[in-house]
């Protein structure tokens, strides 16, 4: 089995880092932008986009700050990744930004890449600062 890769990406967002933390930690705001349907029973979240579902247990999260996860299907082979969403304010100029951490197969990375590039842009229309 191939190893993945971390990558990070960061994006600038207009928004007030609470507004944002529950879109990004909560199954109804996750439902907004990430996925088509989230639910949640304590740990366990289920993503759901057309006909796929995908389950992700929670492994961390810090009020307004970050959220990370981990896929079942990496969980159930003892592997280590995850994936998870910050929000950075910067302490001078408070520009927000959600900096994005993901682990993936080398020959994906693009695609992955475009897909949160795609997501993100997804959350920012629906906070309006598209």
């Amino acid at each position: 089995m191939q190893e993945k890769i971390k990558f990070e990406l960061e994006f600038p967002i207009q928004s007030s880092p609470q507004l944002l933390y529950q879109y990004i930690s909560t199954p109804s705001g996750l439902s907004e932008w990430f996925a088509d349907n989230v639910n949640s029973r304590g740990e366990l979240f289920t993503f759901i986009w057309n006909d796929s579902e995908e389950k992700a247990k929670l492994l961390s999260k810090k009020s307004g700050e970050r959220i990370k996860f981990r896929w079942m299907v990496d969980d159930d082979e003892g592997d280590s990744y995850y994936f998870e969403i910050r929000i950075q304010v910067d302490e001078i100029t408070k520009d927000v930004s959600i900096i994005i951490t993901d682990f993936i197969d080398e020959d994906e990375v693009e695609e992955a890449k475009m897909l949160w590039e795609n997501q993100i842009s997804d959350l920012k229309q629906v906070l309006g600062s598209a």
